[in-house]
């Protein structure tokens, strides 16, 4: 076991009450742990869409034929991770990473959910898959005083326009304006991890 992985302690066995560990709302980015055939745990980004019915129903879409897709299909679950740390975010954005346990230390709060597939379609020549999330366990590891922090809101901005690089649909140009904007801004706003994650950016990505 690495130094940044945590087993989740407790039983797999699914709990019908259990909750959301932190309140959703919008579009918030998250890590997705899943289960691959190699026995590790794949991390990627991962966007969880609240209903704006109030209903607690979350979704999220796969674009491609991602590891976290055919993991989705094999497995029918995975462990959402909450993260502030912007390293972590862009290496599970663009880049594999795989561990032997599904939950890092660095998670503020986890939740294990069951996740089905309810529509797929094509954009501009991608395929994509939408997932209801359900949550079957969870738990809040560490509780932090909120803060706003320009760096870090850069750095998933620059890591959503990197990975949009090469793909048919999108101005290469318009991106690359982005990805300059965000880079200035952590340069000015972010602190020294996040110009680390931005570094991992560039390293991961065509830019």
């Amino acid at each position: 076991m690495s130094g940044d992985e945590l087993s989740p302690n407790g039983d797999l066995d699914a709990d019908p009450t259990a909750e959301w560990p932190v309140s959703l709302s919008g579009v918030t980015e998250s890590v997705v742990a899943t289960l691959g055939p190699n026995g590790l745990w794949n991390l990627a980004a991962l966007g969880l869409f609240a209903a704006d019915s109030g209903d607690d129903s979350i979704t999220a879409r796969t674009w491609g034929n991602t590891r976290t897709r055919r993991n989705f299909h094999r497995q029918s679950e995975g462990y959402v991770l909450f993260v502030d740390d912007p390293v972590v975010f862009a290496d599970a954005a663009l880049s594999i990473v795989e561990r032997e346990e599904p939950v890092l230390k660095s998670a503020h709060a986890w939740a294990r959910v069951s996740v089905e597939r309810i529509d797929s379609g094509t954009d501009d020549g991608t395929d994509w898959e939408q997932w209801a999330l359900r949550p079957v366990e969870s738990a809040v590891e560490t509780e932090t005083v909120p803060t706003i922090d320009r760096g870090f809101a850069a750095v998933v901005e620059a890591t959503v326009a990197a990975s949009r690089l090469d793909v048919a649909g999108y101005d290469e140009d318009e991106l690359r304006e982005r990805l300059a904007y965000f880079a200035a801004v952590v340069d000015r706003a972010g602190s020294p991890r996040e110009r680390e994650a931005l570094e991992r950016v560039r390293e991961h990505s065509a830019w």
